[in-house]
């Protein structure tokens, strides 16, 4: 796991990686992993979340540490779904690029003062608050491309935002906007 600017207690986090088991995963098999470049704080992240058919304890919370509020750096928990819907995009489009984060876990102060600001899109009971969305970019693939793909992998909800240029993912239940 390589960390570019997520604090130096984040590697103590990383030894050693025990597997916790959890929920059954989508692909019991191999390790899957994921790199991710945050917009907003300019941290990079690679991270192999899942090894063994079971999910990576410190891995997971070093992606929730990553992951967390921009604005109040509240941490929260994020849904390990999300991650393996990533992964799962990733691999279905073809791209080694790391994904840009524009938005994950949201406090519930930030969420209110963003829709006070009047951001559009920005809803009351925003999955964004239990940790389970995330508004991302793939550099190098075509939003609508991404859009489609997680469109057919039928996992969420999958938000389409052409003119902010990202696309939002969630955990909920599937539909689109």
């Amino acid at each position: 796991m390589v960390l570019a600017g997520v604090g130096a207690g984040a590697s103590a986090l990383l030894m050693p990686l025990l597997a916790l088991p959890t929920r059954a995963l989508a692909d019991a098999g191999g390790e899957r992993s994921l790199a991710l470049h945050h917009t907003h704080t300019g941290e990079r992240l690679a991270a192999t979340f899942a090894a063994g058919g079971r999910w990576l304890p410190q891995a997971l919370a070093v992606l929730d540490r990553f992951l967390r509020d921009h604005y109040s750096g509240a941490v929260g928990r994020m849904d390990a779904q999300l991650f393996e819907q990533l992964h799962a995009l990733q691999t279905r489009l073809g791209s080694g690029a790391a994904f840009e984060v524009i938005s994950a876990y949201r406090s519930p102060h930030t969420n209110e003062q963003l829709r006070r600001r009047g951001g559009g899109g920005v809803a009351r009971g925003s999955l964004h608050l239990q940790g389970r969305a995330i508004d991302v970019r793939l550099p190098g693939v075509p939003l609508a491309e991404l859009r489609d793909a997680a469109l057919d992998l039928r996992a969420g909800g999958v938000g389409y935002y052409a003119r902010e240029r990202f696309v939002h993912l969630d955990t909920g239940r599937p539909r689109s906007w």
